[in-house]
């Protein structure tokens, strides 16, 4: 059931003195875009009578056919706690349309809901929790990023030492006047590192507040004079950055699909197909869940981020390890992806997976219970378990091969998705580096 109606966005605007509304979507990137109206179009924004030029837009459509148009999604209504309070600045996230009124296949909202559509008809829905790690780092006298930090905190340390501590209150109560409901608010283990967990939602809301919350952090951290970054690995030697992504099935009765009381681990056979479902198909979707050449910097062994296909009850060297909880709080935890994704494109691309191994019925490799990282290459053979791709140009390989990730997507994005990425490599492979000039300019 909707929360909102037009007359309820309408009125909202009116009490709250609300003057701007920003009409948001993202890029095949994940990029927030938006289109601002003023408070005397909203009635016509409200009527799906806004149009923009999509051939503008990365991986929207061809110039001949470039007319758009945004449909707002009345329940994402949030006031930005962050502007004035006079004249403030609104904002509504909105599904892209073609002028025929069909859903734009390109839109990463619409790929996303088109998977959830596929799970209702198995007769699911799904339900995830993400955990977005980010860096707050200075910037220099002229506004710029740095890598540079003061904060000297580890995980879960405390001021003076967590250095970015009143950033993230403030981050976190904005958030909880858009109306997040913030489970968990930390120091990571690296320095300068930072992690705020969110309540669970269904997936579409799941994605709609990933978007959000780094548009918050990013704003936040600003106001602070900081520089918030969700790159995955902005410094050599210490940890990067994740999204740990829970996920979970729940039947049309609201039962948790995942649980089974009567099997020893209290997972069901469902919740292991799903999990076989993901790992057989993680080479393929790590381009979409992981999706720059700097995400494969963080995928290696010796930082906690996993980089072997597996799963374990408990063990964080895995790729996918189950939460100690049970009942309605079963869950599995997907730790690859980094939150430079689409979480459009990243949550459809999981869901997929994960259903097509329930749809076939698998069954995943045993659990690992002693760390991967501990063992020697010949036994993690002996035991079957393969490397995440170590680069970009590995993992858009094994996406070109993957004819789920191609269903997932679409034709259309899908090749403007791999092409894309193809060049994102070529540029990076033809740079000569800070670190090949240090190693080879004075030897040779």
């Amino acid at each position: 059931m909707s929360k909102y109606t037009k007359a309820d966005i309408v009125r909202l605007v009116e009490e709250n003195d609300v003057r701007f509304i920003r009409l948001q979507f993202t890029d095949m990137f994940g990029q927030l875009k938006n289109m601002a109206i003023t408070n005397s179009q909203l009635k016509k924004a409200l009527d799906n009578q806004c149009m923009f030029d999509g051939s503008s837009i990365d991986g929207f459509a061809r110039i001949e056919e470039s007319d758009m148009f945004l449909y707002p999604d009345l329940d994402t209504f949030a006031i930005f706690p962050w502007r004035p309070q006079q004249g403030k600045v609104a904002r509504l996230i909105c599904d892209v349309y073609k002028p025929d009124g069909a859903p734009f296949e390109g839109d990463p909202r619409y790929v996303l809901k088109r998977a959830v559509s596929k799970a209702a008809e198995m007769g699911y829905a799904f339900n995830v929790g993400p955990e977005c790690e980010f860096f707050l780092f200075h910037t220099d006298e002229e506004g710029r990023p740095t890598t540079k930090t003061n904060d000297k905190g580890g995980y879960f340390d405390l001021a003076p030492v967590d250095g970015g501590e009143n950033c993230r209150r403030d981050i976190g109560l904005a958030l909880e006047e858009m109306g997040f409901e913030i489970e968990a608010s930390h120091h990571e283990v690296a320095q300068g590192q930072h992690e705020i967990d969110f309540r669970y939602g269904t997936a579409l809301r799941a994605a709609d507040n990933i978007i959000t919350f780094k548009l918050v952090v990013k704003s936040i951290a600003q106001r602070h004079g900081l520089h918030a970054t969700f790159m995955p690995k902005p410094i050599f030697g210490i940890n990067g950055s994740g999204m740990h992504t829970n996920m979970s099935l729940m039947r049309e009765d609201g039962a948790n699909a995942f649980y089974d009381e009567t099997k020893p681990n209290g997972l069901s056979d469902l919740a292991l197909s799903f999990i076989a479902g993901i790992l057989g198909h993680v080479k393929a979707t790590t381009a979409v869940t992981n999706p720059t050449v700097n995400s494969y910097k963080r995928l290696v062994p010796g930082y906690e981020a996993p980089c072997y296909i597996s799963w374990s009850e408990s063990n964080r060297s895995a790729l996918i390890r189950i939460p100690s909880s049970r009942g309605a709080s079963t869950r599995i935890e997907l730790r690859s992806p980094d939150p430079t994704c689409n979480p459009y494109l990243a949550l459809a691309v999981m869901l997929m997976a994960g259903l097509d191994g329930v749809k076939r019925g698998l069954v995943p490799q045993p659990a690992i219970k002693e760390s991967i990282f501990s063992l020697t290459p010949a036994q993690r053979a002996e035991k079957g378990i393969e490397s995440l791709p170590g680069t970009l140009e590995a993992a858009i390989k094994e996406t070109e091969n993957d004819a789920i990730v191609r269903e997932t997507l679409g034709d259309e994005l899908f090749k403007r998705y791999v092409a894309a990425k193809k060049d994102e490599w070529n540029e990076y492979r033809t740079q000569v580096t800070r670190w090949e000039i240090e190693k080879y300019l004075g030897n040779f």
